[in-house]
């Protein structure tokens, strides 16, 4: 009888956890059928709108004889009303000047939350459904970059708003947020004004920061808002001067709307609108900061990924391996970030100096000597004193990466590592966290250890996880004379965005050395890698002959079609290790982390060649697109080449002009052409000419001669060129050029000539740069 109902027990058990599991469910699907409908009567209002709107431009139209004929004043004041935007109400910093800010930033922001005041489009790959994130859009047209997204967690609308409020908790790019005063409305609402400093997601570019305006308020239907927006001059409010080392960006009304969704829960509209101020940005890499996809993966979701990370974690309570809780894992992953964020950017008022150059500027060196960092690096000895690391330096440097996704190299570095890494370097980051002194790393005998992952946590989406990496079988490494340390070496690594489906993702792969007994305050000196995939939507692949020979044949795929769900074709990569080290041996550990970092992004730039597709398809397996301008333009060079210098650029060559085209394109030599311009820019290279300025053959118009050579070469050049179109070639002696991300290249000699057409005539001039290589 006993065993009776104790089965009759536990399906009861089953059937209740079941039917809870069902109207959880159920629940989440009519909060979403419900945003599926606001979705609809926006769509329906904007069609209508955009209805109206064609029909008027055609009155307007067919009235336009009317009114250019009627030249009077009163007519052209008339007819000009329409484009005319109201006038601001007069506003300053008091306090009734600050709430008509604050109520205009509100209608504006719920104007892009539910309205159509900004051209939404849905994020491509993001589909909404019971499993997905929620609705995602980004904007078209718009100043700036905006993206919007929402959705459904399950948590009360005070605490949702509370966390989004809180932005250095959740978004890992935020570097601080100062509340440098609050206002009480009489509405029960607040206003704050504050400083925002976001770090540079790059070594290439400053950081930014924001001066904002935030208003926080209760609507009639019960719903909670927080809008923001920056404060400028034009408003006659409060003002922040500028700050050093920062570029002040704005961002435009945006916020969040929080509705109570029955049943428990809320209902969260976001908008994320901002102006980067990219015009203060190298031009290979405005991009980046012109991407609302980009702003949409890095800022709109990451919000609502960790609104539903905390959400889960409440209703499902667990400890995960090693004995650590989700929350205190996400406290280790913000750290992490963190910490790479602030090597990577290297502010003075955190105490990073840079060092001098060893003269090529490819890898930067700052070191920082300040007790906070120092102590927050480094571990105490067993009985309490501090170790004898009393620094630590960080070499960093970016590069460019061509036609390779962030999430397969990523994946790649994360499951290769011997591919890139150095066991000596891992043994000496690992000495820093053994309790020992840290010496320069010595040379041993032996291979590169096996690799163990132990996974820790993932997000609920996946799109982030931590691991433990255990380097096993390293033999020893040798700290001191006297001190040997034991063989596993262990590292907490994070790692994200390495769904190949996902769509413009960046994704990092962040480490830093630990004790096999870590705590939650360890002691954390992150180093790694973050690729940012650089999306140019003004590039046009159909307008000249570099074009034709990306797009081929009928059939073919472009590099971006291959890529498709990838990833885009041009990504910037920025590498960053953080070495703790006494403070005498700083030349010594400079001159190794400079070394170490060169030696790295060699081993990245090969395998990254060895993933990504050329544009005609795998490397070195298929024929270059045969377009008869593409086998037109490789006679020409080919031939041109013989009748100036006597002899022929191949050694053999099938004299097709599908097969010389080929063996053009595949020449280990960088061969490139230019115009005949008073400025001459680059039309065509073949591959090693792209790999050698790390460009694509449509980036490549981009590029000017002049920009290629030093102050050296360019005068070089500028002389020769009268005596190539004179003479028909001139041959350059050895020297270096500049890539388009600024990196120094090394070439042991240069041949020029005049490339000439069928009817004879100059068509371009064409280089071959021979026995190049990156410094």
């Amino acid at each position: 009888m006993g065993i009776l109902h104790f089965v009759l027990g536990t399906a009861w058990e089953k059937q209740r956890k079941e039917a809870s599991r069902l109207q959880a469910v159920n629940r989440k699907l009519s909060a979403m059928n419900k945003l599926l409908m606001e979705e609809n009567d926006r769509l329906q209002k904007q069609v209508s709108n955009l209805v109206y709107e064609n029909g008027y431009f055609r009155q307007q139209t067919q009235n336009m004889a009317l009114v250019t004929t009627d030249t009077s004043c009163e007519s052209v004041v008339t007819s000009g009303q329409h484009h005319l935007s109201p006038q601001h109400p007069p506003r300053d910093a008091s306090p009734a000047g600050l709430l008509s800010i604050a109520e205009e930033t509100l209608t504006e922001f719920l104007s892009k939350a539910t309205g159509t005041a900004v051209e939404w489009v849905q994020m491509p790959g993001m589909k909404p459904g019971p499993d997905s994130i929620g609705i995602i859009a980004i904007s078209h047209g718009c100043t700036g970059v905006a993206s919007r997204a929402c959705g459904l967690v399950g948590l009360e609308p005070t605490r949702v708003a509370e966390f989004l409020k809180d932005r250095p908790s959740w978004f890992r790019d935020c570097r601080a947020v100062d509340v440098l005063n609050v206002l009480t409305t009489g509405n029960n609402g607040t206003i704050e004004l504050l400083y925002m400093q976001l770090y540079a997601p790059t070594t290439l570019a400053p950081a930014r920061d924001f001066w904002l305006l935030r208003y926080t308020s209760a609507l009639e239907d019960g719903s909670l808002v927080v809008c923001e927006r920056s404060l400028n001059n034009t408003q006659n409010g409060p003002t922040m001067p500028p700050v050093p080392h920062f570029v002040r960006a704005k961002i435009l009304p945006s916020g969040y709307l929080i509705r109570p969704c029955d049943g428990g829960g809320s209902i969260i509209h976001i908008v994320d609108h901002v102006d980067f101020e990219s015009s203060s940005v190298p031009e290979v890499l405005r991009p980046l900061y012109e991407s609302s996809t980009l702003l949409a993966q890095r800022t709109t979701l990451a919000a609502f990924r960790q609104l539903r990370q905390i959400s889960q974690e409440i209703s499902q309570p667990m400890v995960t391996s090693w004995g650590r809780r989700p929350a205190a894992l996400r406290a280790l992953g913000q750290r992490m970030s963190r910490g790479f964020n602030e090597a990577i950017n290297g502010f003075s008022d955190e105490g990073w100096t840079l060092m001098e150059s060893d003269g090529v500027d490819d890898v930067t060196i700052v070191v920082n000597s300040s007790p906070d960092k120092v102590m927050g690096a480094t571990p105490l000895y067993a009985d309490g004193f501090p170790s004898i690391s009393n620094a630590v330096l960080c070499a960093k440097a970016s590069m460019l990466l061509q036609n390779v996704p962030p999430a397969i190299l990523t994946r790649f570095l994360r499951e290769h590592r011997s591919e890139w890494a150095d066991s000596n370097i891992d043994g000496y980051l690992a000495a820093s966290v053994k309790g020992g002194p840290c010496g320069l790393p010595l040379a041993r005998s032996g291979g590169f250890g096996g690799q163990v992952i132990l996974p820790l946590a993932h997000t609920i989406e996946h799109e982030e996880f931590m691991e433990v990496i255990k380097l096993e079988n390293m033999s020893h490494y040798r700290a001191t004379e006297d001190m040997l340390m034991p063989g596993d070496i262990f590292f907490l690594q994070l790692c994200s965005g390495v769904d190949e489906n996902a769509i413009g993702t960046s994704a990092e792969l962040i480490f830093a050395p630990i004790d096999a007994s870590f705590t939650d305050d360890a002691p954390l000196l992150p180093s790694g890698f973050r690729i940012i995939p650089i999306n140019n939507n003004s590039q046009n692949p159909t307008r000249d002959l570099a074009s034709t020979l990306e797009v081929g044949p009928p059939g073919k795929r472009t590099p971006a079609d291959y890529l498709g769900q990838s990833g885009p074709t041009k990504s910037v990569m920025t590498i960053a290790f953080q070495f703790a080290f006494e403070i005498h041996l700083q030349e010594n550990i400079a001159a190794m982390a400079r070394q170490y970092v060169r030696n790295i992004i060699s081993s990245v730039q090969r395998v990254a060649l060895a993933l990504s597709p050329s544009p005609f398809g795998p490397r070195s397996l298929q024929a270059p697109s045969s377009t008869p301008e593409a086998q037109m333009l490789a006679h020409w060079i080919c031939q041109s080449f013989r009748c100036f210098l006597g002899e022929d650029l191949f050694k053999t060559v099938d004299e097709r002009s599908d097969s010389m085209l080929k063996t053009l394109w595949h020449h280990s030599d960088a061969i490139m052409c230019c115009s005949l311009k008073a400025l001459p820019d680059f039309t065509f290279a073949n591959q090693a000419g792209l790999d050698m300025l790390e460009t694509t053959l449509v980036s490549l118009q981009d590029i000017t001669l002049d920009k290629i050579f030093d102050r050296g070469g360019r005068t070089n050049v500028c002389a020769e060129l009268p005596q190539i179109l004179q003479q028909g070639f001139a041959c350059l002696p050895g020297g270096v050029c500049l890539t388009s991300m600024g990196r120094p290249v090394t070439y042991e000699r240069a041949v020029a000539w005049k490339v000439l057409n069928d009817e004879e005539n100059a068509h371009c001039i064409a280089f071959v740069f021979v026995n190049w290589s990156f410094v």
